[in-house]
């Protein structure tokens, strides 16, 4: 899949968890699932515990996440870390 569809995949939507990117409009945040891969969970331990999950949709965090970071400064992360 596309990256520009796989974004497709991340949604806002300003009545669900005040507007955070979640995933098709479902009640599943982006950060939720980033947080499950950083924790270490393998892609199918994450599609068993959200079953409306689908692999695509964990490729969709990970390239949105890329994006978000592709401009940032090293700097800029240390600041927030610092807060």
């Amino acid at each position: 899949m596309a990256e520009v569809e796989l974004i497709r995949r991340i949604t806002v939507n300003p009545a669900i968890f005040g507007g955070k990117p979640i995933i098709r409009g479902l009640r599943i945040k982006v950060e939720n699932i980033l947080g499950l891969l950083e924790q270490g969970l393998r892609p199918e331990e994450i599609l068993a515990e959200y079953p409306d999950l689908e692999v695509d949709d964990i490729r969709a965090c990970l390239a949105y996440a890329r994006l978000l970071v592709a401009n940032e400064s090293i700097e800029a992360i240390e600041l927030e870390i610092a807060k």
